[in-house]
């Protein structure tokens, strides 16, 4: 077991009080999980093994893809596999921001306002078609997702730890769609496309699927208290700075690009850095290599960047300007 996999916690709790210190082995802990909901999620490790990464590093996740392919599935399933706090919310036209923030209510009896929480208030949210909602809504998700409290009526109130958005959405040209605002989109930390199963997996599904759903034989695996020390445990995994400083490079070429009218914010390179060390964490390590900042570049930085007009007609896409990226920027050489 590896320093930082096997370290303690002891960090604060949102609910009050310092938690105690507690030994996590994230690679462990992290292979447990990902099998639990390998076996509602088939025939897509590499979707499960993200999910876990963006979960330890305390981002948020959209997941991107046509109907009936699991999205909800993915997110159903780690909420499962974690005893915590879920709430989902089906983004529909009609759905307000204080549905998901909460609302303050005028209580006849105290004759004072009492407020009471929205759906955001839980350790995992699924976010079912995010995009059907109206931009207005959207943004109610701004600054929970960013800073893990909820402002209503001026009072702010903490959100719980782990906290994660898992949001599902339609491609943009599904009828009754609204397109993420750019802000929005900066929120998560990385995308993920599931796509279609290979012909064993589909099978297996037939056959698994015919008479019950395997959702309610998972059982959880993990908890919250787990999740935070497997959290707390990944912040102590070592990045040297020549890697520091090649996530930096990656995310200033991006702004340089002649593909792009809009490159990687600085908050891209902070969940880039964060995705690398969770990576490192789940592969057994208590150190990133400059593989873990390429196998994450992709999904962190790619939903982030906006085309100019002359690459989407020369058919470019995001992931084949990050992989240029990758290519041109200089990879660190160990000493």
């Amino acid at each position: 077991m590896t320093e930082a996999t096997a370290v303690g916690s002891a960090g604060a709790s949102r609910h009050g009080g310092p938690e105690p210190a507690t030994t996590v082995d994230v690679q462990a802990e992290g292979a447990r999980i990902g099998a639990a909901m390998g076996t509602v999620v088939v025939g897509k490790p590499d979707v499960v093994r993200l999910a876990l990464v963006v979960l330890l590093a305390e981002g948020h996740l959209l997941i991107e893809d046509v109907p009936g392919v699991g999205k909800t599935t993915l997110a159903k399933a780690m909420a499962r596999a974690i005893d915590s706090e879920v709430r989902r919310i089906q983004f529909t036209p009609d759905l307000l921001p204080s549905d998901i923030t909460g609302v303050a209510v005028f209580d006849q009896e105290s004759r004072t306002f009492e407020f009471r929480p929205g759906a955001v208030f839980a350790n995992l949210v699924v976010a079912d078609e995010i995009n059907r909602a109206s931009p207005k809504t959207q943004s109610a998700l701004l600054e929970c997702m960013e800073e893990h409290q909820v402002t209503v009526d001026g009072v702010t109130y903490e959100l719980a730890r782990p906290f994660m958005v898992l949001a599902t959405q339609n491609p943009l040209e599904m009828e009754g769609t609204y397109p993420l605002p750019e802000a929005q989109r900066d929120r998560f930390t990385a995308r993920v496309s599931m796509g279609y199963p290979d012909r064993d997996a589909e099978l297996a599904m037939l056959d698994d699927r015919g008479t019950v759903d395997p959702l309610t034989r998972l059982q959880p695996v993990a908890d919250a208290a787990s999740v935070r020390a497997m959290v707390d445990a990944v912040t102590r995994v070592h990045v040297a700075d020549p890697l520091r400083r090649y996530v930096v490079s990656l995310v200033e070429a991006s702004r340089r690009s002649p593909d792009l009218r809009l490159g990687a914010s600085p908050r891209a390179g902070l969940q880039l850095l964060r995705s690398a060390r969770a990576a490192a964490a789940l592969a057994g390590r208590d150190h990133v290599l400059p593989d873990d900042v390429q196998e994450m570049a992709t999904p962190v930085l790619a939903h982030r960047l906006l085309l100019t007009p002359d690459a989407a007609l020369a058919r470019r896409t995001p992931e084949r300007v990050v992989g240029d990226l990758l290519t041109a920027v200089p990879v660190p050489r160990r000493r």
